[in-house]
């Protein structure tokens, strides 16, 4: 059996989707928080079982008879995801999976100036530790994330931020068929990966005038002090902890974190990746 955690996360519930076109239903299970959720993937004859990172006695019994554990990264920020993370991992290999999967990030690194990836090498570090088959998928930057950046700019014609850099974002529906290749083909994925990213790398500015043409409205790039937008985020209800997250993801972005494409991700699923583009058309259809 093969168990996916976070199944309905945005991530996690397209790997599980992609899984049922690979196998049948009693070859899946899951472990979500919140088992009501999940109810659609039970009628379809999914194992559902409850579990939280953050519980550790509750994995083992979520796990329970896995072949190949796959885990999304907590949802947590600060030193609490390492240590959430680990006990998942941990509590997978007690289970006896032959192989542990982790959903880690294109720019992995201790040194990274955007917090989650300190928190992304040191999951690597301990999965390779272990002893046993694992793959950490270096997933490249969800381009989902946009929506956040974006939404004030179709308001206003103004995309406001912080002097970022380029990154190659990365839609979710690409990394999900990666991820269910690589629990179902053995040898395809195999420890550490390469970047799993799009093809093409854009800053704001790209974005800026890709909006305005699918728009047909401009919509300006205008660079703020990091100061400056910080203090703003957080009179606009932003708390200041999620302000400083995300400003350590313009600060990583400036000095190239994420300005990395690599033909892994293409070769994997056996097709181009989805377009920047194509993922903004969609966050625009549905304001």
């Amino acid at each position: 059996m093969i168990v996916v955690t976070g199944a309905t996360g945005q991530l996690g519930s397209q790997i599980v989707d992609r899984l049922l076109d690979r196998l049948s239903p009693d070859a899946v299970g899951v472990s979500v928080r919140d088992v009501d959720r999940a109810a659609g993937l039970a009628e379809r004859g999914v194992r559902v079982r409850a579990a939280d990172f953050t519980d550790p006695a509750t994995l083992g019994h979520a796990f329970e008879g896995a072949d190949k554990v796959l885990i999304v990264s907590a949802a947590i920020r600060g030193p609490g995801a390492f240590v959430a993370n680990r006990a998942a991992i941990d509590a997978a290999r007690a289970a006896g999976a032959s192989r542990i999967l982790y959903t880690s990030h294109q720019a992995a690194s201790r040194d990274s100036l955007f917090a989650a990836q300190p928190t992304h090498a040191a999951t690597e570090e301990h999965l390779a530790g272990l002893g046993i088959p694992f793959t950490a998928l270096r997933n490249g930057f969800y381009a989902s994330t946009l929506s956040f950046s974006i939404s004030t700019a179709l308001e206003t014609g103004r995309l406001v931020a912080p002097a970022d850099g380029p990154v190659s974002w990365t839609a979710h529906a690409d990394l999900a068929e990666a991820a269910a290749v690589a629990l179902t083909d053995d040898g395809v994925l195999d420890g550490v990966t390469a970047p799993l990213t799009a093809s093409e790398m854009l800053d704001l500015e790209a974005v800026a005038a890709i909006l305005s043409d699918i728009t047909g409205r401009s919509v300006e790039r205008v660079v703020v002090d990091d100061d400056q937008w910080r203090a703003s985020a957080i009179e606009r209800g932003m708390p200041a902890a999620a302000a400083d997250f995300t400003l350590g993801m313009y600060r990583a972005a400036r000095e190239k974190e994420f300005a990395v494409t690599d033909p892994t991700l293409e070769a994997v699923i056996g097709h181009r990746p989805t377009p920047v583009r194509t993922v903004l058309e969609a966050i625009v259809a549905k304001r």
